[in-house]
């Protein structure tokens, strides 16, 4: 099922992003990914309520586009993720 985003705010440094739908899991891991950016001022997840969207708030110095931060950020964890399974495939197979 694919991931359903609303863009709330965006300027030269700064996005919010709404996660529909989506639990904080992924959220929080995309949070600190961000903050391995060193043009990334804040990243930082955000839920108004226990059972609201969560969103996501990045903030970048230096003329960082925050969507490109947070794409970066997205393939870096995914990368992470396929090592992983390519690990575990290999453990499987030993």
């Amino acid at each position: 099922m694919a991931m359903k985003l609303k863009l709330q705010e965006l300027t030269d440094d700064k996005a919010r992003i709404l996660f529909e739908g989506e639990g904080n899991t992924y959220i929080n891991a995309l949070a600190v990914e961000l903050l391995n950016d060193p043009k990334v001022d804040v990243a930082q997840h955000r839920q108004v309520f226990q059972f609201s969207d969560p969103e996501l708030v990045v903030t970048t110095i230096d003329g960082r586009p925050p969507l490109l931060a947070v794409t970066d950020a997205a393939k870096r964890l995914s990368g992470y993720a396929g090592e992983l399974l390519r690990q575990m495939e290999a453990l499987d197979t030993a």
